[in-house]
Formats: C-alpha cells, structure tokens, sequence
C-alpha cells in the first residue's frame, strides 16, 4: 500500500521540460545513476530540440524522459523514475507517452541502449514489444571499467485514423 509520502501515479501529469527543471532533474538523475548525465548534457538536450519530458507529482518532480527524433527514427536516450513512483507505472507511462510523441511525429522505429544489468529496464521495454538487435561492447562506464549496451528496437504501428 502507498504511504502518503509517496505520489500516485495517476496523481501525476507529463510536460514538456523546461530549463526551470533541470535542477530537480538532476536531484533523480545523480540519485538513481552511479554516473549521471551532467546538467550540461540535459541543457544541451532542449537547446537542440530534442523531446524532452517531466513527470510533474504532488511533490514536484519525479521522473523525465529525453528522446531524439529524425528521419522517422526516434532514440530514447534517458529514461529515470525517482524512487516515490518506482515499481507503480510511472516508467511504463512515460514510455507510452514518449512512444505517442514519436508516433506523432512520424517514427517508425525507435532505438534504445540499456544496461544488461539493468533487468527492470530490459522486462519493461521487452514487455512493450522492443526487441534486442545488438550489442555495443563497453558503451556505458562502470564502477569495473565498461558494460557493454543492448541495443534494442520498436517498429511503430501507426495511429488509425479516426
């Protein structure tokens, strides 16, 4: 059961980011991350347009997500719930709602790398249909040295129309 400490997820809304956010943006990123994106990295992600998105609580923010689209391909590149909404959702509806975006903008494949040790990351985007096409040796820094990436890929279904 929820504590009331701990927003709900339907208790929540996703927006656009802004660079008003970055600030709390980083607060998840350094807290979930052992080697987080720099507030450079997420000022330059709105600076050239990419999609970027909050997830705004009753607490302010919990989660964000930050996507590139070009020549009907999307790449998801960061993707972070913090702790309060971890496990209720919240990664799946950010998904869905960055894969919407995408659809709406014409993709028709969209790309991600993630961690082989992150396994709740891969159950949840396996669950949402992506599917592992490769492997990038040493992508990510790691406490040991380099981990490699999976590389993974959704083909988009386009919206009926209604």
């Amino acid at each position: 059961m929820a504590s009331a400490q701990q927003p709900l997820l339907a208790e929540c809304c996703f927006r656009p980011m802004t660079e008003a956010d970055v600030p709390q943006v980083m607060d998840i990123e350094f807290d979930a991350y052992p080697f987080p994106w720099s507030e450079q990295i997420f000022r330059d992600c709105l600076r050239v347009g990419y999609h970027c998105v909050v997830v705004d609580g009753p607490q302010g923010l919990c989660g964000y997500g930050v996507m590139s689209t070009g020549a009907g391909e999307a790449h998801v590149l960061n993707v972070c719930v913090g702790r309060a909404l971890r496990g209720r959702g919240a990664g799946r509806a950010l998904m869905h709602a960055m894969l919407d975006h995408a659809r709406n903008a014409g993709v028709e494949l969209v790309f991600l790398e993630v961690r082989p040790s992150n396994r709740v990351a891969i159950a949840l985007y396996e669950s949402m249909g992506f599917e592992r096409i490769g492997l990038r040796p040493g992508y990510y820094q790691a406490s040991w040295g380099r981990e490699d990436a999976f590389v993974y890929r959704l083909a988009l279904v386009p919206q009926p129309l209604a």
